[in-house]
């Protein structure tokens, strides 16, 4: 994938970025010289990751989003507008896994169902919209979003691979495939537009996300880059697929 350089001027909105691989993809894109906006809900911590990356001597600022609620997420989009005019990438990052052992298909509870389909596909679909009237005012604008490895069909239906010997659930590999589909389909309506719109798949890493349920060593930082690898293509990049450290992931 062929990398743009011009970073430097350049404006990033990462969602869910007070924590995990979210602030690693901040902290990231800081490094590269662009402006990012480090969204999150918890005001202490994404004012508290905020002043760590500028103390680092990242050119990054805190702004509230709340991926499931329309106002905050109207607000935000508001507040870039007024202070910076467009915006050139967005990280649809935040995401929640539900209450796994709430998630068996045939006992699953819908609420939980309702609420992780809340944030990792409508949230996805808020914040995206509110924001394209400023990606359509960048020369190079980027949509990257963060799926799993847990959305492919192919992968959890091969017969002995690793992901079909997992236990089955309901909602959070249900919503990485929805978000799948729906990255093709954003890819589709704005590839006329010249902005690329692809899946990064980070996998798994140790983070808040998974640890307590498996062991991992895989940093956030090594999740990051993927993302930060979409967000920089450059013109002849692609678009409407999904990617992690090897290359394309199987639908």
């Amino acid at each position: 994938m062929t990398q743009n350089t011009a970073c430097c001027g350049t404006l990033a909105l990462v969602t869910g970025a007070n924590k995990g691989i979210g602030r690693e993809i901040a902290a990231q894109l800081a490094a590269l010289g662009m402006t990012v906006l480090l969204a999150g809900r918890d005001r202490r911590r994404r004012e508290e990751a905020a002043s760590k990356l500028r103390s680092d001597g990242g050119d990054v600022h805190p702004i509230a989003l709340d991926v499931t609620d329309p106002d905050i997420i109207a607000a935000a989009a508001r507040t870039l507008d007024e202070r910076f005019g467009r915006l050139d990438v967005l990280v649809n990052n935040a995401g929640i896994a539900g209450s796994i052992d709430r998630q068996t298909p045939s006992i699953a509870d819908l609420d939980v169902v309702r609420e992780v389909f809340n944030t990792n596909f409508f949230g996805v679909i808020g914040v995206t919209n509110a924001m394209l009237p400023l990606l359509r005012r960048s020369s190079a604008a980027r949509i990257v979003n963060l799926t799993s490895s847990l959305g492919s069909l192919a992968g959890m239906s091969e017969p002995g691979s690793r992901l079909a010997g997992l236990p089955p659930w309901a909602a959070y590999p249900t919503s990485k495939t929805a978000l799948n589909s729906l990255t093709v389909q954003y890819a589709k309506e704005l590839r006329s537009a010249g902005i690329l719109v692809n899946a990064a798949d980070p996998g798994g890493c140790d983070t808040d996300f998974t640890r307590g349920k498996v062991t991992i060593t895989r940093t956030a930082a090594q999740g990051a880059a993927i993302a930060v690898r979409l967000a920089t293509l450059g013109p002849d990049g692609p678009t409407g697929g999904a990617f992690n450290d090897d290359g394309p992931v199987p639908w």
